[in-house]
């Protein structure tokens, strides 16, 4: 499955912000009131500790949706990594704007820096073994697509983004067709051409999925021999994807089975916003 990309994205940005700047300024910001319309400003943006850095997108749409006039200069684009103390971007326009959209702006810049810099040591731990870390749909709800953006900048790469891009069959989906047969065929009766993925619980499963004609396995909770014998079993016929309780610990050496991808809810579930810092000059 394809990668979001930031293009992709250009209608579920200004939503995002839309939403988030009705969330907190309501009928107006009532303390930006305080200071005179027409008085301009400057603001900086650092980052407080070391970082990979995505939002950019999600900051300038802030601005640009709160007063056309607020020039956002970046010294960084989603990807970068960056230490702390590090100038991100600087602002330039009406001081109203600039504080009322302080706020809103870090918060998406901080979440999703977050995920992208979790994202970004993950992959370093399985480095060389040519194995795909992948997410899930454990995402913050309204910020699915976003926070899948900021996985693939952190060098990691998005599973289907919902229900409706691909099938992932599991065990209740299996009791309720009857077997992994009937719903593989089901599957590709439904929707031809859309990725079918089996999640089986042991190596008799794998084979009924591998039989059934399954593009993707999905082997929940296996052992590291298991997924060893998963491979050699498999020859190619379907790609891999190991999944459950899997941990900083046992990351590399589950990837270095030989499995396709890894899947981690952790990359976007588990994330610790970047701590940043505005500050405003007259």
């Amino acid at each position: 499955m394809p990668n979001l990309t930031l293009a992709e994205l250009t209608d579920e940005i200004e939503a995002n912000v839309r939403i988030a700047l009705a969330e907190d300024i309501g009928s107006g910001d009532i303390t930006a009131q305080l200071i005179p319309a027409e008085r301009m400003a400057r603001a900086t943006v650092i980052t407080r500790e070391s970082a990979v850095i995505c939002g950019t997108a999600w900051v300038d749409a802030v601005f640009r949706q709160l007063d056309s006039r607020v020039v956002v200069s970046w010294q960084v684009a989603d990807g970068d990594k960056v230490q702390a103390n590090q100038t991100l971007f600087t602002l330039e326009g009406p001081a109203r704007a600039l504080l009322s959209g302080e706020r809103t702006a870090l918060n998406f810049l901080q979440t999703l820096s977050g995920v992208a810099t979790r994202c970004r040591h993950y992959a370093d731990l399985v480095e060389g073994t040519g194995v795909k870390l992948l997410d899930t749909r454990k995402t913050l709800p309204g910020l699915r697509q976003a926070q899948k953006y900021a996985v693939t900048c952190g060098g990691c790469h998005n599973h289907r983004i919902g229900l409706y891009d691909a099938f992932l069959i599991k065990e209740n989906h299996i009791a309720a067709c009857g077997s992994i047969a009937a719903a593989v065929q089901a599957a590709h009766q439904i929707a031809p051409g859309k990725p079918v993925e089996v999640e089986v619980e042991s190596l008799k499963e794998l084979q009924q999925a591998l039989e059934a004609g399954a593009d993707i396995i999905m082997l929940d909770e296996l052992s590291q021999d298991e997924m060893r014998q998963a491979v050699a079993i498999t020859e190619g016929r379907a790609r891999l994807e190991a999944s459950g309780g899997i941990n900083e610990s046992t990351l590399r050496a589950i990837a270095e089975t030989g499995v396709d991808y890894v899947s981690i809810g952790a990359l976007t579930k588990d994330l610790r916003a970047v701590d940043l810092s505005m500050r405003l000059s007259l």
